[in-house]
């Protein structure tokens, strides 16, 4: 049975007082035992959060890394190599602002999942469509694609270690949800295009629900058969609203 996860994405958002006082909300949350729960801090709160969680059940990541693996001349970059050595587990890649907003390509998204595992990081891998995409019926396309050019590169023994993380594009930030129907299809859809390379990796691979995730629409979301928790965002910076969504997934 595949363990549930939750993770929160704070995006760009937070200065060190109000990350502190996030933290010491989430410490005293009733958070379920059954479920992995993962913060995604800026990287400049990165250190603050890996000190005020050492020795909790919250484990951390990045929200990005670079496609270089260890060190050398490039200039704002993080790689792999520094957020591992600085104590993160986990690192999003491929999310959907990255790929919209800074121009990334499959190619630059299949390295930096490439990079973060060699360098010991768990991706997990952000895939969805476009509402234009959606419209025209091309959603189990953009996301079969999106999925491949990674998986064609990797091989699929990668995802054994890895997440992958369903994010229709229409649905982050907006307000809109996918309803438990349209985000079970898509995901029993990205199983089923793992399980044509190994039945027994599809059977394992965690695939995570996002876009305008809230406590009441959670409990549904993850009751899906193919839906095994969520990415969070804006609701992830409020703690009791994330400390419900949490235990919505141990349910």
């Amino acid at each position: 049975m595949r363990r549930k996860m939750v993770a929160g994405n704070w995006k760009m958002n937070g200065t060190r007082t109000s990350v502190a006082e996030l933290i010491g909300s989430l410490r005293v949350e009733e958070l379920p035992s059954d479920v992995d729960v993962v913060v995604l801090p800026s990287s400049i709160h990165l250190a603050q959060v890996l000190s005020d969680l050492q020795g909790g059940t919250i484990a951390v990541g990045a929200q990005d890394c670079s496609t270089e693996p260890g060190f050398g001349a490039f200039t704002g970059e993080e790689s792999a190599t520094q957020l591992r050595d600085l104590g993160c587990a986990w690192v999003l890649v491929g999310h959907s602002e990255r790929r919209s907003l800074f121009a990334e390509s499959d190619q630059v998204v299949c390295r930096k999942f490439s990079s973060a595992q060699v360098n010991g990081l768990k991706p997990i891998l952000c895939v969805g469509e476009t509402l234009e995409e959606r419209q025209l019926g091309k959603t189990l396309d953009a996301v079969s694609q999106q999925l491949n050019s990674v998986l064609d590169v990797v091989g699929v023994d990668a995802f054994e270690s890895a997440v992958v993380a369903y994010e229709p594009v229409w649905a982050i930030g907006s307000g809109l949800t996918a309803t438990p129907g349209q985000a079970q299809e898509v995901h029993a859809a990205i199983r089923a295009v793992v399980a044509q390379r190994n039945p027994r990796i599809a059977g394992g691979l965690r695939i995570l629900y996002g876009g305008s995730v809230k406590s009441e629409n959670a409990v549904e979301l993850f009751a899906q058969a193919d839906v095994d928790g969520g990415l969070i965002g804006g609701a992830s910076l409020k703690a009791n609203e994330f400390g419900a969504i949490c235990r919505a997934a141990g349910k």
